[in-house]
């Protein structure tokens, strides 16, 4: 089935604003504050720059970019013009931000104009990479930087026991909201092939134990095995109840990895 992320206004108005919250809280994690406050001190926003996050989303990484780069530019460009307006909105106190919808393929900026170009949980979900990290090179100045920062989904989990019903939930997410899971493990060879020397790679691992971070794994997924006739209401009730109980008694165990790569044009 194809990733929605793929075709995100296709999705649903529903859709859009569940994981603009959800990319929300995400972010909001000390976990990933800390995992993208990192790659961000290592960047450098001289006067007059640009800095450009593609696949910006509802803009929750892009505000921490706009936080760090002030009084400097940073531009979102997101492909669904739902995200677009939920990321304006949602970024009204950041006046050095804005959000442009565009294909990160196709970005409408001159060569060697921008400093730095964040893909953030971004290459997992296209089909052709290459063609993302290619426009990226060329849209960077040489002494620009690229990050890229994403999700390992293949070591992805929310088991507790074997046969866990919730950990079904996540592989099922995983099939059929992911479109690489493997993207990690390429990333390197991928920016090198596409024009960049990579000069960091960091992994860090995060555990989701007493908040609603990954109901989406199990709610986006269980709706699509009910409108499938797959499962019924009872079920689909069920496991959404059961993560939230997990939740709630600091029982639940799901486990993600996250890869930062780093890199300046050859």
């Amino acid at each position: 089935m194809t990733d929605p992320f793929q075709n995100v206004d296709a999705a649903g108005e529903e859709f859009i604003a569940a994981f603009a919250d959800s990319m929300d809280a995400r972010q909001s994690d000390p976990k990933m504050e800390t995992i993208v406050s990192n790659y961000l001190a290592k960047l450098q926003f001289p006067e007059g720059s640009l800095t450009v996050e593609v696949g910006a989303g509802a803009g929750a990484v892009t505000r921490r970019i706009a936080a760090r780069a002030k009084p400097e530019r940073v531009l979102g460009f997101e492909p669904s013009s739902g995200f677009v307006k939920e990321a304006k909105t949602r970024a009204l106190t950041h006046e050095n931000a804005s959000f442009k919808v565009a294909d990160g393929t196709a970005l409408p900026l001159d060569d060697n104009s921008v400093q730095n170009l964040i893909l953030h949980t971004v290459l997992t979900h296209a089909e052709k990479p290459d063609l993302l990290l290619k426009e990226a090179r060329r849209v960077l100045k040489p002494d620009g930087c690229l990050v890229v920062c994403d999700a390992d989904f293949s070591k992805a989990s929310l088991g507790s026991s074997a046969s866990d019903p919730l950990d079904v939930c996540a592989r099922a997410f995983v099939n059929e909201f992911v479109t690489d899971p493997h993207i990690v493990a390429k990333l390197r060879s991928l920016m090198t092939e596409t024009g960049f020397v990579v000069v960091e790679f960091d992994v860090q691992s995060r555990t989701i134990a007493d908040n609603d971070q990954m109901l989406p794994w199990v709610e986006e997924t269980a709706k699509r095995m009910l409108a499938r006739g797959d499962i019924g209401q009872e079920l689909f009730d069920g496991l959404v109840s059961e993560y939230k109980r997990r939740a709630t008694a600091g029982t639940l165990y799901g486990y993600q990895v996250f890869a930062t790569a780093i890199a300046t044009p050859a």
